[in-house]
């Protein structure tokens, strides 16, 4: 059976050697990264929009736009600026990414228009969704560790929403004849009945302020977005939802374990604290995972504790942080300079695809 170690291989040894012949000098590691990621991820099958057109001005083609995106994103690059000012000055990126000469890169205006009509067509997440399923679909994922990250942004975070005033009554039993409301369920609880995309729908995407517990206990805030990743051993990111900052980690784990159940069949759901909830570890065991989440120490409560091989097993969460680490230092999560939920989920999905393929990588020649 032909194996992504074999592909790997073959594309090392047949395809690198041709690249370096026509461009007339060896690939360096970061440009081979590039080569590698562009073979996996194929980007230009998911831009839409026709080719070519009769009448009006013609519009460039926004393929090769596409291509130089995730080039942004392998190289780490903070601005559109800096990616063009890259491809002026070197001509093999510039020809990989399918601009022949100088006169054909388009201007900054014109990236930033693509940009904002990749967003519009969820470019990232139908990129994103193809190549889990290629390459993990038929596959049993041991360990699924979900958590997530927080992503700054340069934008004002909107106002919050003045509480509804709720009409006050005295306290006691309510006199005769009297009908008091029933309190609305938690957003939990309505979650177990909902579709994923209806409860997902229920979340706020707006640029908040978010606050959050690092390891050692001490609170953090930031201005911006929240990112909710399920990734599977090898640090391969298996579904991402871009939230709120202010949004809390459980209230987006029901929709998307069922969501990611759909892509992956998965055996051990890990998950921290902040994921302990009764209703969270009941939909696991409804999809017939094993649910491992850090116990949530609630008013003193001691926790059960694990078994050798859970423990063990709980390690491998490990992943998530890895995963998350790496968008942030090697594939331009710490640079989002766009605005709006649209054009930061893009951003964020042009790392997550390039992270992606680059761990298929990795895993093909581990």
């Amino acid at each position: 059976m032909f194996s992504l170690s074999d592909y790997v291989n073959t594309l090392q040894a047949s395809l690198f050697p041709w690249l370096e012949s026509v461009v007339g000098e060896p690939l360096t590691d970061k440009l081979g990264k590039f080569v590698f990621v562009l073979e996996i991820v194929n980007v230009e099958r998911f831009v839409f929009g026709p080719l070519t057109q009769e009448m009006g001005r013609k519009e460039l083609d926004r393929r090769s736009i596409a291509r130089a995106y995730v080039a942004k994103a392998v190289y780490d690059l903070p601005t559109t600026e800096l990616l063009l000012e890259m491809l002026r000055a070197n001509s093999v990126l510039r020809r990989f990414c399918g601009f022949a000469y100088q006169r054909d890169i388009p201007s900054a205006s014109t990236f930033s228009r693509a940009f904002a009509q990749f967003a519009e067509s969820g470019l990232g997440d139908r990129v994103h969704e193809a190549l889990v399923k290629k390459h993990t679909g038929k596959k049993v994922v041991v360990h699924l560790s979900r958590d997530s990250t927080a992503v700054e942004a340069r934008e004002t975070p909107a106002k919050k929403p003045k509480p509804v005033e709720k009409e006050t009554r005295k306290r006691g039993r309510p006199k005769k004849g009297e009908e008091v409301p029933p309190p609305e369920p938690p957003r939990l609880v309505t979650q177990l009945t909902q579709t994923p995309e209806a409860a997902l729908a229920d979340l706020p995407y707006v640029c908040d302020i978010g606050c959050k517990k690092d390891a050692k206990g001490f609170k953090h805030s930031w201005k911006g977005w929240k990112v909710h990743i399920d990734w599977a051993d090898g640090c391969f990111p298996l579904n991402v939802v871009t939230t709120s900052a202010s949004v809390h980690d459980s209230q987006v784990a029901i929709p998307m374990a069922r969501i990611t159940a759909k892509r992956v069949t998965s055996l051990y759901d890990l998950m921290d604290s902040a994921y302990d909830a009764p209703q969270i570890h009941a939909v696991s065991l409804l999809l017939g995972h094993v649910a491992l989440i850090d116990a949530n120490r609630r008013r003193g409560e001691e926790p059960i504790p694990w078994d050798p091989d859970r423990t063990r097993r709980y390690k491998e969460r490990s992943n998530a942080e890895r995963g998350n680490s790496r968008l942030k230092d090697e594939f331009g999560l710490r640079h989002l300079r766009v605005r709006g939920h649209a054009k930061a989920h893009l951003h964020i999905m042009f790392a997550v695809i390039a992270l992606a393929a680059d761990a298929l990588r990795q895993i093909g020649t581990g």
